[in-house]
């Protein structure tokens, strides 16, 4: 094993025509393996085996074969009769350098070893194999003389027609065993021929958009000039409904013009139907996708896709930019400020701060798209880093919803229900003039928390710090961070009492409870992540409501953010504080983001109203939302967060210390906490538990480690680890600029 900052050997080294390195026999290169390992491995390439810099090759380790990626040169630290061979290289376009400097960088920003990020980048490897053409069976002519059983009969029956067929549809439609297929294929019977899918056509940057307005004209012309013209990051500012996407599909086809990729990263990719939808319209054609709920084969289809160029356009969720574009030309980051764009287990990275390095190390342009844009994007504009193109009036003619507050100490909602009666009312009048409404409330399931009434127990889930959340449609408790379910007791498990469990808190479930007693006619749906089973249910339930088989949603931030609903005229927010609880170091600035998000689903296209119901109508939130303000918010927060140091004027770097014994785990934290390093400006906080000092079995402490902006913070952690070795049964996780604190 060797460090990748070594001299290289470069004896029997060349060129390729990519202008990489090139090895033939002899050579010795430095492997990469998609392995929690920080440095390359030495080989050896011989016989006529020739590689280059970022070709995938299948490598020995230990009694198996992995696959790896050639790093460059071989560094010549060990003895050459003690290295082995590369047993293949696999044909598959190998990972373009600036993937590979990519690598390198978010390893070395997210102290993170070089391999568990090239495993994202390899998240499929049967893309690494080139695609098998399909099978298909068709009728032989003339048929061979042979004694057709009942069966048999019935598959040259369905392939009368002339279509070939799939063996496994024939064995369907027959309903007879892949043998009966087998055995009419020996006979001659059946005749197979190879058949590769079509290339799906190729989005078309010809095809005229939608008018814009002389504003949304100006902004697109800006992002346009910026592609092709080297590394910069610009910033699409625009209130709901002015119009962003439109404008940055302008900027995508400037790119397409040039036979460039793009990129667009969208926060919710499986939910967002009518993105694609418009991309249609506007382009003539799918975009490639890359998301969670993709099957492995349309995986492998993209991965590859994009790999050989073929891919002009990839939309997806934040894993979609490890992909390895080799032409990528801009990158779109849409809702830049949503909080999933950051991925906290495993390698802890941001996709936004990412998307920006993988502009800088390509020399592309990157565009940040928000209405809410983060703090640390304004910081980055008010310092010159970002360049700011604004949209700050809507597309269509309605005028911005009007924004109400209900102060639930003064306008209560009945005994056992959550509605006030003024959102009762807007509700009913609505519905009355045939519009549609919206009620958010960003809790999932029925209800919070079971709590039994005789003894005081709390149903927890036994391997993390969380209550259980009933869900009373499927009659069960479940948690919600490590996926453990039960069904409901009929009594308490501690004192048995069979009638004192209660639910407490609301859920959208038991919303939807409340408000079909109120409004009894409303054909109503409950949208959350445990209702929409994947993008084809999401697509459907969008359909309807554009249809207007809908009156009235119910449903938890998925549909807070970039949906357009025409017949939208009432959003009512039913907890409007609920996530300002905590005191987390962003709950504010999630909070106001959230709701003027979702404030701006309302009245689109006629006049609309929002009414947050709230216990703390005075707080700086409700009152910036309330007044439409979003700029004086943003800057009383940004006047806050310098004052404290705390990002962006600051870094933090969260150490998470866990492990099955808790005893074990607390003197860990408290040996790293001894070994903290010291100099002017950082502070250390902890080791403390956490909100969720157990999580999914595992007990855990936390450590802040506060910093200077300019600290090399990363050098610094990874330094600090390296001084205090933990125990085998302990894991350190490390998130760099965390934005959660649980």
């Amino acid at each position: 094993m060797t460090s990748r900052g070594e001299p290289p050997d470069q004896s029997g080294s060349g060129t390729c025509q990519d202008g990489q390195p090139a090895f033939g026999d002899g050579a010795q290169v430095a492997v990469l393996l998609p392995l929690p390992l920080q440095n390359t491995y030495d080989y050896l390439v011989s016989g006529e085996l020739a590689v280059a810099a970022g070709s995938f090759v299948l490598a020995p380790l230990g009694g198996r074969t992995m696959i790896g990626v050639v790093w460059g040169p071989g560094s010549a630290s060990l003895e050459r009769a003690r290295l082995k061979p590369l047993r293949g290289r696999l044909p598959a376009p190998p990972l373009p350098e600036v993937s590979r400097r990519f690598v390198d960088w978010v390893a070395g920003y997210t102290v993170q070893p070089a391999g568990a990020v090239l495993r994202m980048v390899m998240s499929n490897t049967d893309a690494l194999q080139p695609q098998r053409a399909a099978r298909i069976l068709r009728r032989a002519e003339p048929l061979p003389h042979l004694t057709l059983s009942p069966t048999r009969r019935r598959v040259l029956e369905l392939l009368a027609d002339g279509t070939p067929r799939a063996a496994a549809e024939l064995a369907r439609g027959a309903g007879c065993s892949a043998g009966v297929i087998r055995g009419l294929l020996d006979a001659g019977a059946l005749v197979e021929d190879e058949v590769r899918p079509p290339t799906p056509p190729s989005p078309d940057w010809r095809r005229a958009g939608l008018a814009l307005a002389p504003p949304q004209v100006d902004a697109a012309a800006a992002l346009s000039r910026a592609v092709g013209e080297g590394f910069s990051v610009s910033l699409l500012d625009g209130v709901p409904g002015a119009g962003k996407t439109e404008v940055y599909f302008e900027a995508v086809a400037a790119a397409l013009a040039r036979g460039l990729q793009v990129l667009v990263l969208l926060p919710e990719i499986a939910l967002s139907a009518q993105w694609r939808r418009r991309f249609g319209a506007r382009f003539g054609a799918a975009p490639a996708e890359w998301h969670s709920d993709l099957g492995q084969a349309e995986r492998r289809r993209t991965w590859r896709a994009v790999a050989d160029g073929t891919a002009g356009v990839v939309v997806g969720a934040r894993s979609a930019l490890f992909l390895p574009y080799p032409r990528l030309g801009l990158i779109i980051v849409d809702e830049e400020h949503d909080g999933s764009f950051k991925q906290e287990d495993g390698v802890a990275y941001h996709a936004r701060d990412m998307a920006v390095v993988r502009a800088r190390l390509g020399e592309i342009a990157c565009v940040l798209v928000s209405a809410t844009p983060s703090l640390e994007t304004v910081a980055n504009v008010r310092a010159g880093r970002y360049r700011e193109v604004r949209l700050p009036r809507r597309a269509d003619v309605a005028p911005r919803p009007q924004v109400d507050v209900i102060d639930l100490r003064r306008d209560r909602p009945p005994r056992g229900g959550f509605v006030a009666p003024s959102l009762r009312r807007a509700l009913a009048e609505t519905m009355e003039a045939g519009g549609q409404a919206m009620l958010f409330l960003n809790r999932r399931g029925y209800a919070p928390l079971t709590l039994c009434r005789a003894c005081g127990h709390r149903l927890h889930c036994p391997s993390c710090t969380a209550w259980l959340v009933e869900h009373r449609l499927i009659g069960r408790l479940q948690c919600h961070h490590c996926g453990f379910a039960m069904p409901l007791p009929a009594a308490c498990p501690a004192c048995g009492d069979g009638d004192g469990l209660a639910a407490c808190g609301p859920g959208v479930e038991r919303l939807a409870e409340e408000v079909a007693g109120l409004l009894p006619g409303a054909r109503t749906v409950v949208a959350t992540s445990d209702t929409l089973g994947g993008p084809v249910a999401a697509a459907e339930l969008v359909s309807r409501i554009e249809r207007r088989e809908i009156d009235l949603i119910i449903g938890t931030q998925i549909v807070a953010k970039g949906y357009h609903f025409p017949g939208l005229t009432l959003v009512g927010a039913v907890d409007a504080d609920l996530g300002l609880a905590g005191g987390e170091l962003r709950a504010a600035e999630r909070t106001f983001q959230l709701l003027y998000q979702l404030a701006g689903r309302a009245g689109r296209e006629t006049a609309g109203r929002v009414l947050l119901q709230t216990c703390c109508p005075e707080h700086p939130v409700i009152a910036a939302l309330a007044a439409g303000d979003r700029d004086r918010f943003l800057a009383a927060e940004d006047a806050e967060r310098r004052m404290t140091l705390m990002p962006p004027y600051g870094r933090l770097a969260a150490l998470i210390v866990s492990g099955r014994d808790e005893a074990v785990v607390e003197q860990s934290a408290r040996l790293l906490a001894l070994a903290a390093p010291s100099a002017d400006g950082l502070r250390l906080l902890g080791p403390a538990p956490p909100p969720l000092a157990l999580l999914r079995g595992r007990h855990r402490r936390r450590l802040l480690l506060i910093a200077p902006r300019a600290f090399p913070l990363s050098a610094t952690v990874r330094d600090w680890l390296a001084a205090a070795p933990q125990p085998a049964s302990v894991r350190v996780q490390v998130d760099i600029d965390p934005q959660s604190f649980l």
